[in-house]
């Protein structure tokens, strides 16, 4: 079972039953997984930036960190799904 990079209407995790990882949803996953990534690596260069910015007032830091906690979260999502499919690999 592959943890998908989205949750359900209801915020629970979405898993994928296949053992294509060409199937079309295996590669929409990849497709988003790296664009979660991608956008994590932005917003991680906008958080240092507000954090390097002396003058950044507390709606920039707020914005920054709400941006940041929603970034981990794809990341770690990621991080565990590909490490359940290395983990799988190895049986």
């Amino acid at each position: 079972m592959r943890l998908l990079p989205w949750t359900g209407a209801d915020g629970q995790a979405c898993y994928l039953s296949t053992d294509d990882p060409h199937s079309p949803l295996s590669r929409l996953a990849d497709d988003i997984e790296e664009a979660q990534l991608a956008c994590a690596e932005q917003v991680l260069e906008g958080v240092r930036a507000v954090l390097r910015d002396g003058k950044a007032g507390e709606h920039a830091v707020r914005f920054a960190l709400v941006r940041a906690v929603e970034s981990l979260g794809d990341a770690l999502r990621v991080a565990v799904s590909r490490g359940q499919r290395l983990h799988h690999g190895d049986e």
